[in-house]
């Protein structure tokens, strides 16, 4: 039983990947706007069906790596080394995101793409923040403030929108380190890395 279901979990994942590659190489060729899910589906030789199955929409086919991206802003906070502040764990993780992006030529055309198209650009606004509760609650479990905590959701939410003025500037190093600084500033200020609750890897002296 456990070899049938890996072979159906891998062809399910190649047929992702063949209409994640099939759409990227249109999109870019044509223009977003320019293919249809139609034009997708044939180029993965599959069904629109089937296209459906795997992608709920034709924005998504932009955006294959949504999962991948929360559960490494999850990462970055929870497996921080012993004495690194949060703020400067998400530093960390974002300027390493944005500075992949802007080294890669594909990657630098798909962003080119989706701040062309404003449909990809209010749907990837929408994929970013909407990491924000995963985000939050792994803060408010790290530092151990109660759920729904306002500091640990602001901070997730300003964490997710520095990425996007981090990736546009022409120095991504400057632009994490103006950012973040400010973001770690007003969270030291406001105490929460020396909260009664903060978990074992909480600094009383967070990281600059």
């Amino acid at each position: 039983m456990t070899e049938p279901l890996g072979r159906r979990e891998r062809k399910k994942a190649q047929t992702r990947q063949a209409l994640a590659d099939a759409a990227l190489r249109l999109f870019l060729e044509r223009g977003y706007d320019n293919v249809g899910v139609k034009d997708v589906a044939e180029a993965a030789d599959v069904a629109v069906t089937t296209l459906f199955k795997h992608f709920p929409s034709k924005e998504a086919l932009v955006f294959d790596l949504d999962a991948d991206l929360e559960a490494a802003l999850v990462a970055a906070v929870r497996e921080r080394p012993a004495g690194r502040s949060i703020p400067a764990a998400l530093r960390e993780h974002v300027l390493e995101w944005a500075v992949k992006v802007v080294a890669d030529e594909r990657g630098a055309r798909i962003t080119r793409m989706v701040e062309d198209t404003p449909a990809l650009s209010e749907y990837a606004r929408r994929m970013w923040t909407r990491h924000e509760s995963a985000l939050a609650r792994a803060i408010a479990e790290e530092t151990g403030a109660p759920a729904g905590d306002l500091a640990c959701a602001a901070l997730a939410r300003f964490a997710l929108e520095a990425a996007d003025l981090v990736q546009r500037d022409a120095d991504p190093g400057r632009a994490a380190t103006v950012v973040f600084d400010l973001l770690e500033q007003g969270w030291t200020a406001a105490g929460r890395e020396r909260a009664g609750g903060a978990g074992p890897r909480e600094a009383a002296t967070p990281e600059a």
